[in-house]
């Protein structure tokens, strides 16, 4: 039987920060579902262009807060995602109070962390890009 990759959830405390973080990265709101009953609140955020619901990360909210949120989410793993071009999506988040948690040394491959912890992949699109200051020459911050 096949399968088909629908999304990725995540768990998050502050939706407003969390939310802020991925439209950073260029993610936008596809569709939300806000439950009273349940008291949780579900969005889904794609990057422009694949809002046909199979490349989703649901940020999964729950009104009364989340007692089963670790204070470290490595166990979870990384999102990845391509940018068009590794240094410049780097620098515009550094200048947003993003840390860089792996520099992307090698012109191709950078590590942040979103609000709730979640380390996301950055790959450069295409082939990698020369070494480039600041970035060559930094040190890794943190777990990535």
């Amino acid at each position: 039987m096949p399968i088909k990759y629908l999304h990725t959830m995540v768990r998050v405390k502050d939706l407003e920060k969390s939310q802020a973080f991925y439209e950073l990265l260029g993610l936008k709101e596809r569709s939300r579902i806000d439950n009273e009953d349940g008291r949780f609140s579900l969005i889904f955020m794609c990057p422009p262009g694949q809002d046909d619901g199979h490349a989703d990360v649901e940020l999964t909210y729950n009104w009364d807060g989340d007692d089963a949120l670790p204070d470290d989410s490595r166990h979870f793993g990384h999102l990845a995602y391509t940018v068009e071009n590794i240094y410049e999506t780097c620098k515009m988040l550094q200048e947003n109070g993003i840390t860089i948690n792996r520099p992307p040394r090698d012109g191709y491959m950078a590590f942040i962390r979103s609000p709730d912890n979640v380390s996301v992949e950055l790959l450069q699109e295409g082939d990698r890009l020369e070494p480039q200051e600041p970035w060559a020459s930094m040190e890794n911050t943190g777990h990535w």
